[in-house]
């Protein structure tokens, strides 16, 4: 088991462009840091032009490459003291929700939960009306299912899962974990 100087950061990122260039800001402010990649946001980071702002982060990247998910073992060997997912597609949270662990991000809430790692979730839709990011700039209305706000709901009632709603909420969330860790 690690210990709390030796422990990192776990940060999942899926297919969302709502707050991706913020969550990306967030993340060049940290250290320690490891990123995981579902299918959907590799593909949205190039979509959005953001790689180049991913690759300045300077942080270990692990892209859903495999079947198994090999980097979820990490959990059990006690390396990260905190999972963020930020930000979280509607797709991401309802399987969360249900306790679906069927891709990279879904497998690191599932063993985050089960070695009692906290867990900071970024959630795309989070009131019934959003302004959202699109790609080339592009701002749009986004209206979020009666189905996607009461996952949202469900997911914020699970142990050791924080629900945040916007970029302050998230960095604050991570600050006060941070905080926590260090003493």
């Amino acid at each position: 088991m690690e210990n709390s100087e030796t422990q990192r950061l776990a940060w999942a990122i899926t297919g969302s462009g709502h707050y991706l260039r913020e969550s990306l800001a967030v993340l060049a402010t940290l250290e320690n840091v490891d990123i995981f990649l579902s299918k959907a946001a590799s593909e949205i980071i190039k979509q959005y032009g953001f790689q180049a702002q991913l690759d300045a982060t300077g942080h270990r990247v692990y892209q859903d490459k495999t079947a198994s998910s090999v980097p979820v073992e990490l959990f059990y060997e006690g390396k990260y003291h905190t999972l963020v997912i930020a930000p979280v597609t509607s797709n991401t949270i309802a399987k969360m929700a249900y306790g679906f662990s069927d891709s990279l991000v879904t497998n690191l809430y599932a063993q985050a939960g089960k070695t009692r790692v906290p867990s900071i979730i970024f959630a795309c839709d989070t009131a019934p009306e959003l302004e959202s990011e699109a790609p080339r700039d592009n701002v749009v209305k986004v209206y979020p299912r009666k189905i996607d706000l009461d996952n949202v709901a469900k997911l914020a009632d699970f142990e050791a899962t924080q629900v945040v709603a916007d970029i302050a909420a998230l960095t604050h969330a991570i600050h006060v974990r941070l905080n926590e860790i260090c003493k």
